[in-house]
């Protein structure tokens, strides 16, 4: 495999500073003024491999960013219908974090092998693949009766969600190869992100029926699926050998293990389940440490935690999935229980965080020359810290006017995350293995979600006052939070 630090370009420091020019830079060295990169035929280009066709920017990122709008609004829809959700199912109190965490476990356990499966395979294929398996899956959780029904269609879901989001950076980056039009293209996927985040519980929310959503959103995602067959051109960077199944199978188990842990944990930490899920847990991701030594075709590249960028691209998604997304994915919840909120009425709030984070992740390739990727981070974290910091007492009071600066504040800060992370993750690789990259970095940001969610659901439910839960689940985040901040400035000292 090429060595990590390939993916620098030459005379930029492996640690800090930007591989790109700012946005309004001439551009790539050898790309003629008033040629951009990003256009099909212009000299930023990349070439055809043999027997592939010239890859199609303005398509390539136009459908991997709808795709992934589909799968973040799939994914966040339950969080303002949850309390509908759960009754429908008849879920109790001690399963409903089941019902958010189907998706991200999903995700977080396939993401690694779904990016070695896009280098090698087919970056295209498994992109479709994913794309076609998110729609059906969508569309069967609108029909499952029970719990356990439901989170299987969510982990099914997030598996396809995980094929789609891998892939899909490494198409952006064989599209958009010069690092002016990656630094466009990987900026606007970021906000695609933070866009899917905002309309998903807007749509469930406005809907009568929380099954419509889902009906819709599985729609939606079979349209993008049979658009993408006609729009993208395949590209690949194979290594040979076969995919790594078994250090698939121990990383899966090992995440299932923690999120029954964490989930459990809320009934009594120091009880005997809760303990030996969490010893298996440790026992078998050391054991998937030993796979990926020996296997000839690793899902991940072990020898990439030694590189400053790739500490700091996991240290930012690990902490962005277990201070932010743990405790908005459950915020809305919260705010209908303790606060008597529709769900509409909670989604509009939501969107101001969310919406406010796609405006920020879509302007942040602006900042390129200027802020660091990883001081951009450790700034969303910090403003994030600040955000929730402000909401402490305002489920206690009552009031959801208490909570308009912190969600717009935290809007800020998630967007400076959003639009930081798809760029770090494929900076932090060579770029043939750009895919894997992702699906690294983005198996960190789920693996922190999955954990973050239990247990911002554990800290709000187990106190016995929702209002002292909710003020010790924001403290949590906020400690969170300045932990990542810290953990991505300190990556370089350490590597």
């Amino acid at each position: 495999m090429p060595r990590p630090d390939s993916a620098t370009t030459p005379g930029a420091s492996p640690g800090d500073s930007p591989a790109t020019p700012p946005d309004d830079s001439p551009g790539a060295p050898g790309t003629p003024p008033g040629n951009s990169p990003d256009t099909p035929g212009s000299p930023g280009n990349s070439p055809a491999a043999p027997g592939e066709a010239p890859a199609r920017p303005r398509a390539t990122l136009a459908l991997t960013s709808a795709a992934t709008a589909v799968a973040l609004m799939s994914y966040t829809a339950p969080m303002v219908t949850l309390p509908d959700t759960a009754r429908d199912l008849g879920t109790p109190l001690s399963a409903q974090a089941w019902l958010l965490n189907g998706t991200p476990l999903g995700l977080a356990a396939l993401l690694l092998v779904a990016g070695s499966l896009a280098d090698d395979h087919g970056r295209r294929r498994i992109f479709l693949a994913g794309t076609l398996g998110l729609g059906l899956t969508t569309a069967l959780a609108a029909v499952t009766t029970s719990t356990w029904q439901f989170t299987l269609a969510r982990v099914a879901q997030g598996a396809a969600s995980a094929a789609l989001l891998a892939s899909a950076l490494g198409l952006i980056v064989h599209a958009f190869p010069s690092p002016r039009g990656r630094l466009h293209a990987t900026g606007v996927w970021g906000a695609f992100v933070s866009g899917g985040i905002a309309v998903g519980p807007l749509l469930a929310g406005a809907l009568p029926d929380w099954r419509l959503a889902y009906g819709l959103l599985g729609a939606a995602a079979l349209v993008v699926a049979a658009l993408g067959a006609r729009g993208l051109t395949e590209s690949r960077a194979p290594r040979g050998g076969r995919p790594d199944v078994l250090g698939a199978l121990t990383f899966g188990v090992a995440l299932a293990a923690l999120v029954a842990a964490l989930t459990l944990g809320r009934d009594g930490w120091l009880r005997a389940p809760v303990g030996l899920l969490l010893a298996a847990a440790v026992l078998l991701v050391a054991a998937f440490a030993a796979v990926e030594r020996r296997a000839a075709t690793p899902m991940i590249d072990l020898g990439l935690l030694r590189r400053p960028r790739f500490l700091a691209s996991s240290a930012g998604g690990l902490f962005t999935g277990l201070a932010v997304i743990g405790m908005f994915s459950y915020l809305p919840a919260l705010l209908q229980q303790a606060l008597r909120l529709s769900p509409l009425a909670t989604a509009w709030l939501f969107l101001l965080w969310a919406g406010l984070s796609f405006a920020v992740a879509l302007q942040v390739r602006h900042l390129a020359g200027r802020l660091a990727p990883r001081t951009q981070l450790a700034l969303g974290f910090t403003l994030h810290a600040v955000a929730v910091l402000t909401m402490l007492g305002a489920v206690g009071a009552g009031s959801w006017p208490r909570l308009l600066p912190g969600l717009i504040v935290g809007g800020v800060g998630s967007g400076l995350l959003n639009g930081a992370l798809p760029l770090l993750a494929v900076e932090s690789v060579p770029r043939e293995r750009a895919a894997m990259g992702s699906g690294a970095q983005q198996t960190f940001r789920y693996i922190g979600s999955c954990a973050g969610v239990a247990l911002t659901i554990a800290l709000a439910t187990s106190a016995g006052d929702l209002a002292r839960g909710a003020d010790l689940a924001l403290l949590v985040s906020a400690g969170l939070a300045v932990a990542g901040a810290v953990g991505v400035l300190v990556s370089r000292e350490v590597a």
